[in-house]
């Protein structure tokens, strides 16, 4: 064996261990502060909102006022009409734009915030005693307490237009745990590339700018016209929830089925989901060492 197939090889092993330590690390951090994570989520929801008279419930106050702000521009503003449809389904646009909103405002926020929540939270990453991993893992729940709040807005007002509950919302439960999942995992990633590099925070922020009007949250990425584009959209995992969120709640349809490349949908996402799970394992256990000194 030539000295540069030993080195590829050791490299390969060092890469695996780190992986297997993260795969036995992450769990044990949680097991262990579990109740702190869940405090501490609550807490950073009402820090975030203190000294506002109705406190968290400004966090659906940003969301709702935007999804009237795009309904208003592509009905009424955009030589369009209040009674505008989207998709072969003829779903009212409102209804099509919000439901695609739901997600998104989940998403978005975990990456925005996610990316920075060890720069925020430097006081915890000093103390050896607190696990790093389970800063993004409570600033990713405080998170989802707002996306629950803002779910049930939306399915009461889905509700009173006539969408009425079916047994194809059920799938609503595994959209909301995968997206929770992921979006942490990429947390594990993001988070300490943006504790090391300024640069890196910046870059992330400018990416989420531009992904809202590229991930199908105010079009049906089904009925592209463009073939190209409409298989590129099957490699967005933000377009893979929008699009699951409208079959289980506005197209009464199962997550296999679909107008479009459903089987390839469902395996493209499962394979960006290892990538990025293994991935923030590899990260996390890789930088969490060198994090105290950075910030």
């Amino acid at each position: 064996m030539s000295a540069y197939e030993a080195k590829k090889q050791s490299k390969a092993a060092r890469i695996f261990k780190n992986i297997g330590e993260g795969i036995i690390r992450i769990p044990k951090e949680h097991i262990g502060f579990r109740k702190q994570i869940f405090m501490l989520a609550k807490q950073d929801l009402i820090k975030t909102y203190k000294g506002a008279v109705i406190g968290p419930f400004w966090a659906l106050m940003k969301p709702l006022f935007q999804l009237f702000v795009y309904w208003f521009a592509f009905t009424i503003g955009m030589n369009g009409n209040s009674n505008r449809v989207a998709t072969e389904l003829k779903i009212p646009f409102f209804v099509f734009i919000m439901v695609g909103f739901l997600p998104w405002c989940f998403m978005s926020d975990c990456v925005s915030r996610g990316s920075k929540c060890l720069r925020d939270n430097r006081q915890f990453v000093n103390k050896i005693s607190f696990p790093v991993s389970a800063i993004m893992t409570y600033t990713t729940i405080s998170k989802f307490y707002i996306h629950l709040m803002l779910f049930s807005f939306a399915y009461a007002y889905l509700v009173i237009a006539g969408f009425m509950p079916s047994i194809y919302n059920f799938q609503i439960f595994g959209y909301a745990a995968l997206m929770f999942i992921f979006y942490l995992a990429l947390t594990w990633s993001l988070a300490p590339m943006s504790a090391f590099s300024k640069d890196f925070e910046s870059f992330i922020a400018t990416i989420m700018s531009g992904l809202f009007w590229l991930s199908g949250v105010c079009f049906d990425s089904y009925t592209i016209k463009n073939d190209f584009i409409k298989k590129l959209l099957l490699f967005n995992p933000m377009t893979f929830f929008i699009n699951g969120y409208r079959k289980a709640l506005i197209y009464d349809q199962w997550f296999y089925e679909g107008f479009y490349h459903a089987d390839y949908e469902n395996l493209i996402f499962l394979c960006e989901f290892i990538f990025v799970l293994v991935l923030g394992i590899f990260n996390y256990n890789r930088l969490r060492k060198d994090l105290p000194d950075v910030l």
